[in-house]
């Protein structure tokens, strides 16, 4: 199925309200207030997405910021700053709506954000995978690390979370 009427675009903080009603339908197990998103997007403008569908909508989002490698993003956390030094794209969260899915929007999504690490000069992408969705990312190119330092960081996230990390070259 394509793509249409489906387009990436920068997102905005006039998105945030439609991105938390996305995230409500798409994760209402992890919900996450405003602020964590509005905290992300003002860190990192240039990480983060927006899924635009019909008349401007907003069908999905991609959000990532740039982070530390085997460190995992808390869930509804605000930071206020970067950690420094950072050396990897955390991707937090890629969620689309359910009529949005089955159109390679996700890898899309993937995609940009390779780009935007590589720009950024970060060789590497991570995130924390939930729901079983490890096999998804693998197909992205991503693969699972593990170690005991990880999986106490990873409980936040349930007992099904993995950590998995890809090479922008990958």
């Amino acid at each position: 199925m394509p793509a249409e009427p489906y387009r990436w675009r920068p997102l905005a903080p006039a998105d945030l309200d439609a991105l938390m009603a996305v995230a409500a339908v798409v994760h209402p197990t992890f919900p996450e207030r405003r602020e964590t998103f509005a905290d992300k997007l003002a860190l990192a403008p240039d990480c983060n997405f927006a899924l635009e569908g019909e008349g401007g909508t907003v069908a999905g989002y991609a959000v990532a910021l740039p982070w530390r490698a085997g460190e995992v993003v808390a869930l509804d956390a605000v930071y206020g700053a970067l950690p420094a030094p950072c050396d990897v794209l955390y991707i937090h969260d890629i969620a689309l709506l359910p009529a949005a899915r089955g159109r390679a929007l996700a890898g899309e999504a993937v995609a940009l954000l390779v780009a935007t690490a590589r720009r950024r000069a970060l060789a590497q992408l991570a995130l924390t995978a939930v729901y079983g969705a490890e096999a998804v990312w693998a197909r992205h190119g991503f693969r699972e690390i593990s170690s005991p330092h990880l999986r106490a960081k990873l409980a936040l996230y349930g007992d099904g979370a993995r950590y998995m990390v890809r090479m922008t070259e990958a």
